[in-house]
Parts: C-alpha cells; structure tokens; sequence
C-alpha cells in the first residue's frame, strides 16, 4: 500500500470534486479516494501492485484537469 498525493490547477466547482473522485475510485488498486477542494488535492491509497500515481495523474488530466505534481509514499 502507499499514499498517493497530487497536487491540481485550482478547482473551479465542488462538482469538480465529485468527478475527480469518482473516476479515480473506479482504477483498480485503488482502496481510498479524497479530493480536497480548498487545496486542489487528490490523496488515495493505493495498491502499488495494481496501480502508480502517474497512472491516476494521467485519469485526472483526461477528465480536462491540469496536475502539477505526483507524490508518492510508501506505506
């Protein structure tokens, strides 16, 4: 397991939350999912054997969103 945070481009909507999160949760691996508005985050838990930050970076750069950064953290 391991903690992913990647830090977006301002978010607009708390709509925006909700797709973000959304189609994060539904990439296999995942076991949490919380977008932080205020902050323009994403931070997930995730199962590295079925899952990287770079791959849920580039979910969230289909769904029109801009990523800044990707870090990772070993649990």
């Amino acid at each position: 397991m391991a903690k992913v945070i990647i830090q977006l481009g301002a978010l607009t909507c708390p709509s925006c939350l909700q797709k973000i999160e959304s189609a994060v949760s539904k990439e296999a691996g995942v076991k949490k999912v919380k977008v932080l508005f205020n902050a323009s985050k994403v931070k997930a838990e995730i199962d590295t054997s079925q899952t990287t930050g770079e791959i849920l970076a580039k979910t969230i750069e289909k769904l029109g969103y801009e990523v800044q950064s990707v870090k990772v953290k070993e649990a």
